[in-house]
């Protein structure tokens, strides 16, 4: 497959050389079945894998600089590679497809519309770390793409691309989908191994980690659907192409979603390290409204306030760190003038409420407890001095004292929306919030 190259790395895609990977198929006729997908140059990626060997193809990974696409950002092939050498035991590829964060919907599509890509991934993973069962555990909503998978996986059977001694190479793989029951919880790697055995989706203590003792206390590795998907481009086209892209420390294309009050919301496929005014202005045509914040990676990340600034910031691990957040999963979320920052916040408060597992005391009597019903108080027009203060003072004992990071996620909003917005916070101790519905004020 011809590559497109580049004298020095891509990081704006109106960039000429700029082509699309991840969703080149998405929209084609027929894009999801097997024909179209080899027509395509389909499993060719994996084909080189076998010819690399297995420690190869890690190495490759490492090269091209790939890093985690589900938020974390860790070094894929590093992650890859802490799977152990024969140690003798059946060793477990994962795929999180548990795609639950709001404002994050990217992996949908790369699994409804192009799903043998991600199939390839896996088998690619599956090889370099000597595993010969892979899992996809889906969001239980997902009912569409889960069909399209199961149908890409028996496709991928009845023509030998899973099953025994794959084209030749003497390696075994079979891959099987698993829906979830609707927990966000499951997004947690643990949590999500626990449920695909039968229990109650609760974070494991760790150590020991996956690589160790993960899936049935197996060597187990888990990656995110555009992680994966990413994988099989870099062994179709080379570590070289793919760290072309992006900056020197964050490579590569990324999925970035958008929705709010903008022209054109949806999944744009763009270097990381794009800044927010390419992705807002020049692909997603531009706000509709007046905007005053923007939430840069899904609800999980800190606030940022709209500014030059902050429009001019790439988009980009280590930019967003130093802007004062995150790029979490790339699912950019606009807030305009018309919403009430209160009221947004205590919508993800009331999220991560629900979610919460109930497991450890900060979520259960923290969050579900005493933040949501502080923030009800506030934004049904009940608010008295010392509210804010209250709240932040929970927020002190709630951060970092969870089981897992779902508390630390939800301190995000509610801390960045009183640092940027605190004359919202005292309004509301004075009674005179307003709540926000549809993008319209209402009185409370």
């Amino acid at each position: 497959m011809t590559a497109p190259t580049a004298e020095k790395p891509i990081t704006s895609a109106l960039d000429h050389r700029f082509k699309p990977t991840l969703y080149a198929r998405v929209g084609q006729p027929e894009c999801w079945t097997l024909q179209s997908y080899l027509a395509d140059g389909g499993y060719q990626a994996v084909r080189r894998a076998f010819a690399m060997g297995p420690d190869a193809v890690i190495e490759e990974v490492k090269k091209s600089g790939l890093r985690g696409r589900g938020g974390a950002g860790f070094a894929t092939g590093l992650k890859w590679s802490f799977m152990p050498l024969n140690d003798g035991r059946q060793h477990i590829v994962l795929c999180n497809a548990d795609e639950s964060e709001p404002g994050t919907f990217k992996d949908r599509y790369l699994m409804s519309e192009d799903p043998h890509q991600l199939i390839e991934g896996m088998m690619i993973g599956g090889f370099a770390m000597r595993a010969t069962k892979g899992y996809i555990y889906i969001r239980g909503e997902y009912v569409h793409a889960a069909e399209r998978l199961w149908n890409a996986i028996h496709e991928a059977r009845a023509a030998g691309i899973l099953g025994q001694n794959i084209f030749g190479s003497g390696f075994d793989f079979d891959i099987q989908v698993h829906r979830g029951a609707g927990a966000y919880i499951c997004g947690e790697e643990t949590a999500l191994m626990n449920s695909l055995e039968g229990l109650r989706a609760n974070p494991r203590l760790k150590p020991p980690f996956p690589a160790a003792a993960g899936l049935y206390g197996l060597p187990t590795t888990i990656n995110n659907v555009e992680t994966f998907c990413a994988a099989t481009h870099i062994l179709r086209y080379g570590a070289d192409w793919h760290a072309s892209m992006g900056t020197e420390k964050s490579k590569g294309m990324k999925l970035f979603q958008i929705s709010g009050p903008v022209a054109r919301p949806g999944v744009y496929e763009l270097p990381l390290g794009t800044p927010f005014r390419e992705l807002i202005y020049d692909w997603a045509g531009g706000p509709t409204e007046d905007i005053k914040a923007i939430i840069p990676g899904g609800i999980s990340c800190q606030l940022l306030k709209w500014s030059d600034a902050i429009l001019d910031t790439p988009m980009d691990y280590e930019s967003l760190a130093a802007a004062g957040s995150s790029l979490g999963t790339a699912g950019v979320t606009l807030i305009p003038e018309s919403a009430s920052i209160v009221d947004t916040t205590w919508n993800a408060v009331r999220f991560y409420g629900h979610e919460s597992c109930g497991k450890c005391t900060p979520c259960r009597e923290g969050i579900s407890g005493w933040m949501v019903k502080m923030y009800e108080k506030l934004v049904r027009g009940h608010g008295q001095p010392g509210d804010t203060q209250l709240i932040l003072d929970m927020a002190d004992n709630i951060g970092g004292r969870s089981f897992c990071a779902l508390a630390d996620a939800c301190m995000g909003p509610v801390l960045s929306s009183i640092r940027l917005f605190r004359e919202e916070y005292d309004a509301a101790e004075r009674g005179e919030v307003r709540r926000t519905l549809a993008g319209r004020w209402r009185e409370a």
